[in-house]
């Protein structure tokens, strides 16, 4: 799969956990559930990976004074 769509696959992996599992049991998702969490690190890297090849990891100058 890497080879064939290279830029397109993450290199995060998101390991199985039991507090990935539990979480949608206690109606959260996991990051609320259990912040510390493997399971919540994986998806924390993963969506630092998405925002670093989205390019979007910097607010340009004209967005902070769109904020402003």
């Amino acid at each position: 799969v890497r080879r064939h769509f290279e830029e397109l696959v993450f290199t995060t992996i998101i390991h199985r956990n039991s507090r990935l599992s539990e979480a949608p049991s206690f109606g959260k998702p996991v990051i609320l559930y259990d912040a510390n969490s493997k399971g919540s690190m994986n998806y924390l890297n993963l969506s630092k990976e998405i925002l670093q090849k989205n390019n979007l990891t910097k607010i340009s100058q004209e967005e902070r004074t769109l904020e402003a």
